[in-house]
């Protein structure tokens, strides 16, 4: 995948978190009433700080798809995905990984890990750590 099209693709939710706060701001609804101004606005800011923290983790994405290139390169390992699939931008990580591998089919044997979007697991805040044993 092309590192372009890549970038696009990870941060699908970004862009539509940046979409959805200018579609929301855009609307003239103070002319209708000044009391729609302020629901309008924090609503509208709500989306569009919740699509800059997902673009600031871009660095984060890289080093994660790097990790799992890696780790998969030589063999399927499907307990590498496991932590990936619990969330939306996991689960494109994933679809991204297993392309650039030539192995989407493959897709289908992690949908096991996948939690469903509206579970109380995914409305906490999650910390990914990965720790690479290297040998001196």
């Amino acid at each position: 995948m092309h590192k372009l099209s890549r970038f696009l693709y990870l941060n699908a939710y970004s862009f539509s978190l940046l979409i959805a706060g200018l579609a929301i701001i855009l609307p003239p609804l103070y002319k209708r009433s000044i009391l729609l101004l302020i629901p309008q606005i924090i609503s509208s800011l709500a989306c569009i700080t919740q699509s800059a923290k997902l673009f600031s983790s871009w660095n984060d994405k890289k080093i994660k798809y790097e990790i799992l290139i890696k780790k998969n390169q030589n063999e399927f390992r499907p307990n590498s995905f496991e932590i990936f699939m619990k969330a939306p931008c996991g689960r494109l990580l994933t679809k991204a990984v297993l392309k650039d591998l030539g192995i989407k089919n493959r897709y289908k044997e992690l949908l096991i890990y996948k939690t469903p979007i509206f579970s109380a697991e995914n409305c906490k805040v999650q910390e990914t750590r990965i720790f690479i044993n290297e040998e001196i």
